[in-house]
């Protein structure tokens, strides 16, 4: 039994090829938290969010030294939290859905649904965003489930990637880690920046765990901090003017989306636009696992019906918040009411990667009293939620009954020559359970922020550009590509843009030379030829073939289950079996 346990623990650190254990003193380890490097870098990126791994990973494939700074101990801010659905425009996959679009189509939807974007901005976006976002994130081993339809798009073009926000940003940040050229910071915060001269030179950084400063020097800076709508002290300052503020408003940004990039960049010079531009939603739902807090999430159920205070419909629901949240905010009470039935349930979702299991909404929302009302009537469900009973069944009444003709008269939601986003949703409620959940207004997206040029180099009041000084992202309020209301997708997508114009301009200023960049797919299957391994069976190979036949079927690459093996070290690369057992759960779901 001895010999038989050597055997197999050696077998475990076998390399890819030949038969030697590794040597101990060559193991590459990440430790948490890390301290910045006093070696000089090329740029140091502030925010390791899907911008600024963006403009890291190109700095990095394009021949530059990064160091990239986080508050937080895990990569992907918000995004990676998110919905992760990005606005892509004429792409493959629309092509094979049968969806026919154009930028010049892109271009007439995001002006006439955005009010005042930034023409110049809306146009890059548009003719690039096939190449800038779609191909890119497909050779970084992004895939897309489907592309669907939306709120204010002539044609679908939200794409939604498998995994949600962690499926669209960690090929991302796996892609930064296989680099060798970019260092990650972890669990420290800049606290200001480093001027000589007029020009940005690099940043002070504090450990947010020991309170150790330290200066960090480059030749630039990358800010790419997200944007404001975390701090309520910033959102009330900010709000527009044209409304009033609310009795009681959600935070649902990011955690560190609380406007340190905007004190930053004002203080270098740097000036602020369009700051009242606040893309907020009213579907803001307490979070439950923050009681007390007030922080909130984005839950809805488009299968529903929405109500206001009086227990009546007062907008067209699929007009999302750019026509619901002006009706709401003029009501006498900010708040509103989604009722569906049980055979809408299913529909009901949570934004966010982490809101993926329905056994979790289960649990955590809808058995959660304080957050869902339910009943067997539409009498009881309305006592429960404290709204007038009679409205409610008199408006659940008039609902059925428009459904019945196929015709929203009230509020045009669904009917002839309505978008079939707008069709689709529109069941009749009449299978109890009946269910209510009380939402309020939600704080989401920045689309105001620091003003930057067409290169995303920060501007200050006069337009100037400031030397060594760029930002990326919500922090410039998506480079105005939405104006003042977004089409969904339309925040993912600026972030990887303008991560990515940062990066080539930057390049260019700093005159270093073009790099081809190798993604390790191709390296892994230089060696590796899998249709050939596969193309027939082999005795003693059996589990080999299932799952890389099983990998290949879903479009997976090398690196999800062997992560271990890159990036590439020919002292190192061996398979670790231990970390590989981690990748079981693909297939094997725990489920009967």
């Amino acid at each position: 039994m001895k010999a038989i346990l050597v055997i197999a623990s050696l077998i475990a650190w076998l390399p890819l090829s030949g038969c030697s254990p590794p040597a101990t003193s060559n193991v590459r380890t990440d430790s948490s938290p890390s301290a910045p490097s006093n070696e000089p870098t090329d740029v140091i990126v502030v925010g390791a969010g899907i911008s600024g791994l963006s403009a890291a990973l190109d700095l990095g494939r394009g021949g530059s030294r990064v160091t990239v700074i986080d508050m937080s101990s895990v990569f992907g801010g918000h995004a990676v939290m998110s919905q992760g659905s990005v606005s892509i425009v004429a792409t493959p996959a629309q092509e094979r859905a049968g969806i026919h679009d154009s930028p010049d189509l892109a271009f007439q939807d995001f002006h006439r649904w955005g009010e005042d974007p930034d023409t110049d901005w809306v146009r890059y976006y548009v003719d690039h965003s096939r190449s800038d976002i779609y191909d890119w994130l497909d050779e970084l081993g992004v895939r897309f489930s489907e592309v669907v339809a939306s709120s204010g798009n002539s044609v679908p073009r939200e794409h939604q990637p498998l995994g949600r926000g962690i499926g669209l940003v960690t090929p991302i940040y796996r892609a930064c880690l296989e680099l060798g050229k970019i260092d990650f910071v972890w669990n420290s915060k800049v606290e200001q920046l480093l001027t000589e001269d007029g020009r940005v030179v690099g940043v002070l950084v504090r450990d947010m765990r020991t309170g150790q400063e330290h200066k960090l020097r480059s030749q630039a800076v990358v800010l790419a901090t997200g944007g404001f709508q975390s701090n309520l002290d910033m959102v009330r300052e900010f709000w527009p003017a044209e409304f009033r503020f609310p009795d009681r408003i959600l935070a649902g940004s990011g955690r560190n989306s609380i406007g340190l990039g905007h004190q930053m960049a004002q203080a270098a010079g740097g000036e602020l636009i369009h700051m009242d531009y606040q893309w907020n939603y009213f579907t803001g739902l307490p979070d439950p696992r923050y009681p007390g807090t007030n922080r909130g999430l984005n839950a809805t159920n488009l299968y529903g019906i929405l109500v206001n205070a009086e227990g009546r419909r007062f907008a067209n629901f699929h007009g999302w918040a750019k026509e619901v949240m002006p009706i709401l905010l003029k009501q006498k009470h900010a708040t509103c009411w989604c009722i569906f039935d049980e055979a809408g349930k299913p529909f009901f979702s949570v934004s966010g990667s982490d809101w993926g299991d329905f056994k979790k909404v289960e649990k955590l929302i809808f058995q959660n009293p304080d957050l869902v009302k339910h009943a067997d009537t539409l009498e009881d469900l309305a006592k429960l939620a404290g709204l007038p009973a009679q409205n409610v069944v008199e408006t659940v009444a008039r609902y059925n009954d428009l459904v019945e003709q196929g015709d929203d008269k009230d509020f045009g939601r669904f009917g002839p020559g309505k978008p079939e986003f707008s069709n689709k949703a529109s069941p009749k409620i009449a299978k109890p359970p009946y269910y209510a959940m009380q939402t309020f207004p939600l704080t989401r997206k920045s689309m105001g922020g620091v003003a930057i040029d067409s290169q995303c180099r920060v501007l200050d009041k006069q337009k100037q550009a400031i030397p060594g000084l760029y930002a990326v992202g919500e922090l410039t309020g998506l480079a105005g590509i939405n104006g003042k209301a977004a089409l969904e997708g339309t925040f993912l997508g600026p972030c990887i843009v303008t991560g990515r114009v940062a990066a080539r301009s930057l390049l260019k200023e700093l005159e270093v030379a073009p790099q081809s960049a190798v993604p390790s797919e191709s390296r892994c299957a230089a060696c590796h030829n899998m249709p050939d391994l596969l193309s027939q069976a082999r005795e003693g190979f059996w589990h080999f073939e299932k799952v890389h036949r099983a990998t290949q079927e879903r479009s997976l690459d090398c690196r999800h289950c062997h992560s271990e093996l890159t990036p590439y070290r020919e002292d190192e690369h061996r398979i670790n079996r231990q970390s590989l057992t981690a990748s079981c759960v693909l297939c094997h779901v725990a489920q009967e």
